[in-house]
């Protein structure tokens, strides 16, 4: 069975604590393992979550703050150092090319993997060599220019076992009917659709550091799982506003109009000794499965519908 799951490795915004590491997301999917927003501390959070750099295959940067971004220098190291085999795209803001040459050359040190950047201009579908899903990115509101990403499965179709029975099909002539879409039994043209029904692809976004914004709500439209900023509570949402950030609250809200399915919560301010207030706050919100990320924490996508 593939596997499809999310691992936690850091959940603090702008200043790590003592519990929370900066940011740090890494979501497998099948053969594929794409590192969101590896903040300071992340090559050492990777260790204790039991990921190797050679399962990263690609790398998202929202923006080039610190905590969404510092770590990309030991990553970026330890992927030559390990001698990674495959190429490793990497995505990011366009205006931040500086940074990303100064991150992934910060020190010296003897290069042999390649990471191949992606610099993203405008919204839309992004290049993924290789990949068996589509990779998307919408603009986001922040001080700095940032974009949120949305993974998304081609929809496919699940074979119904009583339709195969019903029509006589059995053994290596449904993988022929899989194939081929259609095949010839007895004088019979059987088509895939007749025993068969839509499966609906499996979809992620991941959205941080932004204010409510169009693009916040187009990543979001009926995924099923939704990784999302929740930096501050309601009693602080003129900070939210100010900072571009969201609360607890109007991260839940997004989810609930979106039809997500599974809503993860994270990036929280060092201002907050427990989280209780954001999940009640979200609660309120949103009646699905609610995830308030903790580091190093593993949470599987959602069975398909």
């Amino acid at each position: 069975m593939s596997q499809r799951e999310l691992v936690i490795l850091g959940t603090a915004s702008q200043v790590p604590t003592k519990q929370r590491n900066h940011n740090g997301y890494l979501l497998r999917w099948d053969g594929e393992g794409v590192l969101f927003d590896p903040g300071e501390g992340t090559q050492r959070q990777m260790i204790y979550a039991g990921v190797s750099a050679t399962d990263i295959t690609r790398i998202g940067i929202t923006h080039f703050h610190g905590d969404h971004s510092l770590g990309l220098a030991g990553v970026a190291q330890r992927i030559s150092l390990d001698r990674v085999p495959h190429v490793v795209d990497c995505y990011y803001p366009a205006s931040g090319e500086q940074f990303f040459q100064r991150l992934t050359h910060s020190t010296a040190y003897h290069q042999t993997a390649e990471l191949r950047a992606h610099p993203i201009r405008a919204a839309g579908e992004l290049p993924t060599p290789g990949a068996s899903f589509t990779l998307t990115t919408r603009a986001l509101s922040h001080p700095v220019e940032a974009f949120g990403y949305r993974i998304s499965e081609p929809d496919g179709r699940r074979i119904v076992p009583e339709r195969l029975r019903e029509l006589g099909i059995s053994g290596p002539a449904v993988g022929l009917l899989q194939r081929a879409g259609h095949i010839e039994i007895d004088g019979r043209s059987i088509a895939l659709e007749q025993v068969s029904e839509p499966r609906p692809g499996q979809s992620f976004a991941f959205i941080m550091d932004t204010r409510l914004c169009d693009g916040v709500h187009e990543l979001a439209q009926g995924v099923d799982m939704l990784v999302i900023e929740a930096t501050f509570t309601d009693a602080d949402e003129h900070l939210a506003k100010e900072f571009g950030h969201l609360t607890a609250r109007q991260a839940a809200a997004v989810a609930a109009r979106a039809g997500a399915r599974t809503l993860v919560l994270t990036h929280f301010s060092q201002r907050y000794r427990t989280l209780d207030d954001h999940l009640a706050e979200a609660r309120a919100e949103f009646s699905g499965e609610i995830v308030v990320a903790e580091d190093l924490m593993r949470i599987p996508l959602p069975p398909r519908r």
